[in-house]
């Protein structure tokens, strides 16, 4: 009897250690894009305009370079002049609860957000999200604290391409982002539905 609740236990744990602390909570192409059709792509950066509050240099040098790994592995090139701009949004809800839950002017734009607040995009989102992209799986998603959200934008024609969102890139039961290893998972969830396939030697 002691050996069959043994083995119970191994069975069960073995099974919670297999569960991913990552969720794919959003994945949306946009204008019937294809994204095979692009070669080049470039990520935002903090000079296009600012880091979402709480964000450290260091998580977000960790969150480009797992974003590139999977660009990379579906054979894209990054290139500074590239067309296709990824665009990185936030949703940090204990580090923006002082702003409005609704602002004025609110559009559909402002993105996917918990309990009335909406993801802080490095580069503002209105510079191409306009109403009539808005998805009902976009905007009244389960979104909390921690989801990290990627947009892919021709930003020369200002045309919204795909979005995918993964929670959460923060440490259970604190604020802690996640370490380099962390995030390179969560972003391996963030690309799992991703139109454009690993070339053949990534493939397991």
């Amino acid at each position: 009897m002691k050996k069959l609740i043994f083995m119970a236990f191994a069975v069960l744990a073995g099974m919670l250690a297999g569960c991913s602390p990552y969720t794919l909570v959003n994945n949306e192409t946009y204008n019937n894009a294809n994204l095979a059709d692009y070669s080049t792509f470039r990520i935002v950066t903090p000079a296009d305009g600012e880091m979402p509050p709480g964000m450290q240099a260091v998580t977000y040098y960790n969150i480009a370079a797992a974003i590139r790994e999977q660009m990379v592995m579906r054979g894209f090139t990054e290139d500074a002049n590239s067309p296709l701009l990824i665009n990185i949004g936030l949703t940090v809800h204990r580090e923006i609860e002082t702003e409005p839950a609704i602002p004025p002017g609110y559009m559909p734009y402002a993105g996917p957000y918990y309990n009335g607040y909406y993801p802080f995009f490095m580069y503002p989102r209105s510079y191409y999200w306009n109403s009539y992209y808005a998805n009902a799986k976009v905007i009244t998603g389960i979104y909390r604290e921690g989801v990290l959200t990627m947009d892919m934008v021709n930003i020369n024609k200002k045309l919204p391409l795909y979005s995918a969102s993964v929670a959460t890139i923060l440490e259970n039961g604190n604020a802690r982002f996640r370490n380099l290893e962390g995030i390179a998972e969560a972003v391996k969830t963030l690309f799992s539905k991703f139109p454009v396939p690993l070339e053949p030697q990534y493939r397991k």
